[in-house]
């Protein structure tokens, strides 16, 4: 189809100011006006920069390969993705799903704080133009090329082509990091905060693996008394840097504004991240359970309740909130990141081997994927509407819809089918065939899968999600009529599209449409046939007993 010309001019914009972050982050780093290029060398800031980037985009597209493919057969790509094939057997296996999200989440947080170090400018650093100024100095700059490279353009490629993705030997790297990184216990901390509110809302935690063993039971509450005491002190270092004004946040900035800005951001963080779980619950109930909520209600129906919602709407949050998000922890990592300027003390008067510790930026991490990441995760898998309740939801949501349509990112569409191409990359029909074909070799998939894991760390499939697409069998239940007027009603809101993505997504949920119209003339034609053979048997019947009464 011809392109949307409103569509194309965002692309073309976005992929400038793309192109002119990415310019304008390495040429800073390689005049050493970066903090960590000031301190190691521009080498050693810009590989660090490049490589985690590159593990920054494994570690985000692992999450809707990992999400997406425990319900089908791993049989049907055993051959042709080996590799694919040992990572998902041992990774959905018991509550491993849950283990490598977990260790996942704090892997995305910690390669951020990477590159915000990489990519931070000095606080006297030099800028040729006023743009420049302004693209460096707010961090618009690294956030363009972390939300853009890192993290949405993985995202939307993995989605579809979850196989190939999954398929190397850098996934297997990333997958083992994310398992030790949780068995470390780092994080066992947030595990207390799901039996609280299991607790609290009287529901068992799902889990896919027998009771623990005493000293398994031992063990796991030790590293939680571990993990809280490596927040209680992480978070003793974080706000101490930032009440002493010794970290890497804007020099004129004064500590009350950091402070609350460090305070808001979290509570942003926390909810968007608890919005994708609350809206993955509420997708199967829109009102039933909202009703009772106007706020919740709202929220439910500018995402669910029509087809053109389904996409703008569900698609867009999922951009927005990406980049709202990373836009947060760039600010968030630079709050948190301990930095001494002349004539300051080290933090605690420790060495100054441990003050460098303090300066990775490691233990702001920490205390951000806990208490800003995971634990509001598993407040909204806890309470969803009453998450979505809170009046902050909607208008956050309304800030992601507002992001996403200004196109900042619209061009990660081009990036990734870039990227696609580049890698050689195919998408998952192609080997596995859909949902009805594998269900018609009596491969369909299963209905159990690892809903648990999926609903406590928020992993919307991104392209499932995105395009709101429906399933044959999902329209068994419509009449003929019904089918026609929903095509027809389609069919229009695809002219009236605003944008390709919108017009792909309606094609597919059309593609899906004709073909539940096709099985349903199928499955009458083979109702008429059963009848008619039915009826020419009877009356055989009928003919050989009238004979037999005449037979002497």
């Amino acid at each position: 189809m011809a392109i949307n010309p409103l569509s194309f001019i965002k692309r073309i914009l976005s992929m400038m100011l793309l192109i002119y972050s990415i310019v304008t982050v390495s040429v800073m780093i390689f005049e050493d006006q970066t903090i960590m290029a000031d301190q190691v060398g521009s080498a050693i800031a810009f590989t660090s920069m490049v490589l985690s980037l590159i593990w920054l985009s494994l570690v985000e597209g692992s999450q809707p390969c990992m999400v997406g493919l425990p319900p089908v057969d791993k049989s049907l790509y055993k051959e042709s993705h080996p590799i694919s094939y040992k990572i998902c057997s041992y990774c959905h296996t018991g509550d491993n799903l849950d283990r490598f999200l977990m260790g996942r989440q704090f892997m995305v947080l910690a390669l951020v704080f990477v590159i915000n170090a990489a990519g931070t400018p000095v606080d006297d650093v030099e800028t040729r133009t006023e743009f420049s100024s302004v693209m460096i100095r707010s961090g618009l700059a690294l956030i363009l090329i972390t939300a853009m490279i890192g993290q949405l353009n993985s995202q939307v490629l993995a989605s579809h082509c979850m196989l190939d993705y999954v398929n190397n030997y850098l996934m297997t790297v990333t997958l083992y990091a994310a398992m030790a990184i949780e068995a470390s216990g780092l994080l066992h901390s947030a595990y207390l905060i799901q039996f609280i509110f299991s607790w609290l809302s009287g529901s068992e935690i799902p889990t896919n693996e027998p009771p623990r063993e005493k000293w398994q039971k031992a063990f796991f509450w030790l590293r939680v008394i571990g993990s809280l005491a490596i927040l209680v002190l992480s978070s003793l270092v974080v706000l101490l840097a930032l009440f002493d004004e010794k970290t890497s946040m804007w020099e004129n900035v004064p500590m009350i504004v950091t402070v609350v800005l460090f305070i808001g951001l979290m509570l942003v963080v926390g909810m968007l991240e608890g919005m994708q779980i609350a809206f993955f619950f509420s997708s199967g109930d829109v009102t039933n359970q909202t009703n009772a909520n106007r706020w919740a209600r709202w929220s439910c129906q500018l995402l669910f309740d029509n087809a053109e919602n389904a996409n703008t709407g569900l698609a867009g949050f999922l951009i927005g909130r990406q980049l709202l998000v990373a836009s947060c922890f760039i600010v968030i990592a630079r709050i948190t990141t301990p930095t001494l300027r002349e004539g300051q003390d080290n933090i605690f008067h420790a060495s100054d081997g441990i003050q460098r510790f303090f300066e990775t930026g490691l233990l702001g991490a920490i205390v951000t994927t806990i208490l800003a990441s995971i634990g509001w995760r598993l407040v909204a898998a806890a309470f969803p509407y009453t998450f979505l309740g809170n009046p902050a939801c909607y208008f956050l949501l309304r800030l992601c819809l507002l992001l996403e349509a200004t196109g900042i990112c619209s061009f990660v569409w081009v990036l990734s089918s870039v990227f696609q191409e580049f890698l050689n990359l195919n998408d998952d029909e192609e080997y596995i065939g859909s949902a009805e074909e594998r269900a018609a070799k009596g491969k369909g998939d299963r209905k159990d899968g690892q809903q648990g894991a999926a609903a406590l760390m928020g992993a919307f499939n991104f392209g499932s999600a995105a395009n709101a697409r429906r399933t044959s069998e999902s329209y068994q239940a419509f009449s003929m009529d019904d089918l026609t007027d929903h095509k027809a009603d389609l069919e229009k809101q695809q002219k009236d599209s605003k944008s390709d993505e919108e017009h792909e997504a309606l094609q597919r949920e059309i593609d899906t449409l004709e073909k539940a119209m096709r099985d349903y003339n199928a499955a009458e034609r083979s109702k008429k046939q059963k009848t008619t053979t039915t009826s020419i048997t009877a009356s055989k019947a009928d003919t050989t007993l009238d004979a037999d009464s005449l037979d002497p």
